[in-house]
């Protein structure tokens, strides 16, 4: 009698697992600017040749007589994480009043310089820092193209030195067409870009994107971006859907949970019942 099915359970067990983890991290950035939630989707193996080993130790060659009792005359499927993918459904947008909020109607990417490199992100909860230039909540700079002069997506060290410099002593504001004001001065523009296939994006934290390194990402400079001053894009996490989802995976999660003790038990009994019975 072949016990492997306890392998198949374990399988869905984790799939589960890794999916509640995810539904929690969206449940705890539904009040981030502009978050945007994952969703994990999953495959099924079902055959030897294309079983990871990390899941389950069996033979990777497709069933044979000479494979016969390493399979023990069977075989399972089992249930693997294809990914996590970034849903960039649009959020809803919330007025603020803000002269430096900006949100992003549509398609687009503001551009950061962090140390680590040029960023996007959607949220556009900008302020001015000790030294008056524009920066993200976290501190990191917001590239601004001065005299409309833009910046090509390769040109990291032009956009670390794009930076808006306010003086201090006049009210500074940003346009419904992403011109960044200090005063009656214009000191440039947001640089907003678009990324044709978002699937070449990655999240790092700090709701910033960066391009994922096996990929080559399609990208445009939009001169006429959708913005909405004085607005903020939420998180397009619907709450209730999540609450449904993770109860959901729960349950699931609790049933492949029983399914292996079920077949812990039954290789108990075989092995300390059955197997000690004497003819």
């Amino acid at each position: 009698m072949s016990f492997k099915g306890i392998y198949a359970a374990l399988s869905g067990s984790m799939a589960q697992a890794l999916k509640i983890d995810t539904i929690a991290n969206n449940i705890a950035n539904v009040n981030t600017t502009a978050f945007k939630k994952d969703q994990q989707t999953f495959g099924e193996y079902l055959t030897a040749f294309e079983k990871n080993p990390e899941v389950i130790q069996v033979p990777k060659i497709p069933a044979s007589i000479e494979s016969f009792y390493d399979n023990n005359g069977t075989d399972k499927s089992f249930v693997d994480s294809t990914g996590t993918h970034t849903n960039f459904e649009q959020g809803s947008l919330k007025h603020t009043a803000g002269k430096l909020d900006v949100a992003l109607d549509g398609d687009g990417f503001f551009e950061i310089a962090t140390a680590q490199g040029v960023k996007l992100t959607r949220a556009g909860n900008f302020t001015i820092d000790n030294e008056g230039r524009l920066v993200t909540k976290d501190g990191h700079t917001v590239v601004v193209n001065s005299d409309d002069q833009e910046t090509s997506p390769q040109d990291g060290e032009a956009k670390r030195n794009a930076v808006a410099q306010f003086s201090g002593s006049a009210n500074a504001y940003i346009s419904e067409n992403g011109e960044v004001y200090d005063g009656n001065k214009k000191l440039g523009k947001l640089s907003i870009i678009k990324v044709n296939n978002p699937e070449s994006l990655q999240k790092v934290g700090s709701s910033f994107y960066e391009y994922k390194s096996n990929m080559t990402p399609d990208v445009i400079s939009m001169k006429n971006p959708s913005l909405k001053q004085g607005y903020l894009e939420t998180s397009n996490v619907n709450i209730v859907a999540e609450m449904t989802d993770m109860i959901m995976a729960q349950r699931v999660f609790e049933g492949t949970q029983k399914a292996i003790q079920a077949y812990d038990q039954m290789e108990d009994k075989a092995i300390n019942q059955v197997g000690s019975t004497k003819g």
